[in-house]
């Protein structure tokens, strides 16, 4: 598979929905994840992201306009010992505490399927990044309707040992815009990780539709000792 550019990848699609971006760092000392939302809606759009202990929540920006909370407020990222999970929705909460029994990620998300917003169907993503004596292996997944059809769900896992510096997998929900908005297909897409943490978050960002974009969370994680840093950045101020 051809690496493209992740800039390019995000300008050429004007609405991919929700996306996970995993990797590691061009100079190969930090796992790296990217996670961002969009919307179309006024209750969409009337979010942003903020922190919760280590991982981040969305939240009503309004308050007053917040129409239906059951599938836009939850937590995308939340930290499990050494282990780091990315999804785009509440399934986050679904993989924290069935992993925390000692169950598998993907034993976890057989529970779940894409979201329930007919005729949609969106697509529930996940990412689970395992950073432990200086390895790194992480994996994506994507529960989605078989074409549209809600009576089956297909269910696909995408697993990457030992990463290669400045590269990285993202899976997105839609294809496109679109009525309903077609589900994303195929094997996620690989992509580079430029720069620094700050110039990954700029490239990411400003590579996003300007009227669709809602917020971005980004985190460079230590191989070696784990320590992290993150970014947030919200439209809504």
């Amino acid at each position: 598979m051809k690496t493209v550019s992740l800039s390019q990848e995000l300008k050429s699609n004007a609405y991919p929905g929700r996306g996970i971006v995993l990797g590691r760092s061009a100079d190969g000392k930090y796992a790296v994840t990217a996670y961002f939302i969009m919307g179309r809606s006024v209750n969409s759009r009337n979010r942003i992201f903020v922190e919760d202990g280590n991982g981040i929540r969305t939240q009503a920006f309004d308050p007053s306009k917040l129409s239906d909370p059951s599938l836009i407020i939850y937590a995308p990222v939340r930290v499990l010992g050494n282990k780091t999970i990315v999804t785009n929705g509440d399934q986050t909460d679904t993989i924290y505490e069935m992993m925390d029994k000692q169950c598998t990620f993907e034993q976890a998300l057989r529970t779940r399927e894409f979201e329930p917003d007919a005729p949609n169907y969106t697509p529930r993503i996940s990412g689970i990044m395992h950073v432990e004596n200086g390895t790194y292996n992480y994996a994506l997944s994507i529960l989605k309707s078989n074409n549209g059809d809600p009576s089956s769900c297909n269910r696909f896992t995408f697993a990457y040992t030992n990463p290669k510096a400045g590269e990285g997998r993202f899976i997105h929900t839609y294809m496109g815009d679109g009525n309903p908005l077609p589900s994303f297909e195929g094997e996620p897409t690989q992509v580079d990780i430029v720069g620094d943490i700050d110039a990954f978050t700029d490239t990411v960002w400003n590579s996003l539709n300007e009227d669709n974009k809602v917020s971005l969370f980004v985190r460079f994680i230590d191989i070696e000792t784990g320590a992290f840093e993150s970014r947030i950045v919200n439209k809504n101020k």
